[in-house]
């Protein structure tokens, strides 16, 4: 009997795990995942996610794709992950999906958000949902500098030195730097992302953003094709895989929020 395919919309807190990505010796949330929805499939499955986050970055709209020895209510896959699952994991959705369907090379774009707390005390509530930046940010222009970053380009500059991805070209769809209140949300969205893009970018903008590079910078980092020209990665707390598109036909779910924690978005 032919295996069923399954889409999963997964949400999850990531100060608890190391990862997405299953590891030897540190718990991560694919290995969490696995173990939950093995008590609803009544055998092991693997998942495969759209997009590997690190060590301390949270999901709203992550999608995973498994196949299945047996057919399972949709509700099953939720109702029955969430029960097997600790309260940082959360089963948002489930789809029946066509065998073409996969969740990681099917997706048109990825959507990130990064949250900055901008204030002279650092917060006690958000805690690891935001990184606190005490010194003073000019928002408008981390926005003008980021601008210089749209289009597709090598990201060599802006990649992990450990990155393993085959080539360093993305294409860079939108980019928006807006501040409300004490936070300033970065949020980037592209076709694919490479290990630390997100990080070393937010840590690129950081700098201009505190007067102590130019607003041009950002564009002469890109035009470096080097890492070691790239600055300081910056923390992963506040960053937060959002969303993740996909041709219309799949039917996938879009999230049913957005992190907002203060004013409009």
């Amino acid at each position: 009997m032919s295996k069923i395919r399954y889409a999963l919309g997964i949400e999850y807190d990531g100060s608890h795990y190391h990862g997405w990505q299953r590891q030897n010796h540190s718990s991560s949330v694919q290995e969490t995942l696995e173990n939950a929805l093995f008590e609803v499939a009544g055998s092991p499955v693997g998942v495969v996610c759209a997009g590997r986050t690190d060590t301390g970055v949270h999901a709203l709209g992550q999608v995973v794709h498994l196949d299945a020895p047996a057919p399972r209510p949709e509700k099953a896959w939720v109702m029955g992950g969430n029960t097997a699952l600790p309260e940082s994991i959360a089963v948002r959705w489930a789809r029946q999906v066509d065998a073409e369907f996969h969740a990681r090379f099917s997706a048109r774009s990825r959507h990130y958000r990064y949250v900055i707390f901008n204030a002279a005390a650092r917060p006690a509530i958000l805690g690891r949902r935001v990184t606190w930046i005490k010194r003073s940010l000019d928002a408008e222009i981390m926005h003008q500098a980021a601008q210089a970053l749209l289009g597709e380009h090598d990201f060599s500059s802006y990649r992990a030195l450990a990155c393993q991805a085959k080539h360093p070209v993305r294409r860079l769809q939108k980019i928006s730097v807006k501040r409300h209140g004490v936070l300033i949300y970065l949020d980037i969205q592209a076709n694919a992302f490479l290990h630390h893009m997100v990080r070393n970018i937010a840590g690129v903008l950081i700098a201009i953003g505190k007067g102590e590079r130019p607003v041009s910078w950002a564009a002469t980092v890109l035009a470096h094709k080097d890492r070691t020209q790239g600055g300081v990665t910056a923390p992963p707390y506040g960053l937060f895989l959002t969303a993740v598109e996909y041709p219309e036909h799949f039917a996938i779910p879009r999230p049913e929020m957005e992190i907002a924690f203060h004013g409009d978005v």
